[in-house]
């Protein structure tokens, strides 16, 4: 559960329902560099875990939104901390990896 919270992809998209609820299309436009597919397993995966409710309305074509339930939105403020640290830090810490050498596991 924990290397599925900390994926980049879950934490962007509960990032961008904090807010507001979001339709998929402007899901997908925020988050940027994200496929079609990968959002969708994302969004399945937190709807799955009761982070995240699925709405559709009765439109042509059907307009589909998703928006943070309690337990979603339980688990957004550590995540916008710990998103907030990495940004706060990345320069620190991609001076580091330069001055011994590393290169970052998963690219991140």
């Amino acid at each position: 559960m924990l290397g599925r919270m900390g994926d980049k992809w879950t934490i962007m998209t509960i990032t961008m329902l904090v807010q507001q609820p979001r339709r998929f299309n402007e899901l997908k436009r925020m988050i940027g560099g994200i496929s079609q597919q990968m959002l969708t397993r994302t969004l399945r995966s937190l709807e799955g875990d009761g982070l995240v409710s699925r709405k559709v309305h009765p439109s042509v074509p059907p307009q589909v939104e998703y928006s943070l339930i309690p337990l979603g939105q339980s688990l957004a403020q550590p995540l916008i901390a710990l998103s907030t640290w990495v940004l706060e830090n990345m320069g620190a810490i991609q001076s580091h990896r330069e001055l011994i050498g590393t290169t970052p596991v998963n690219g991140l």
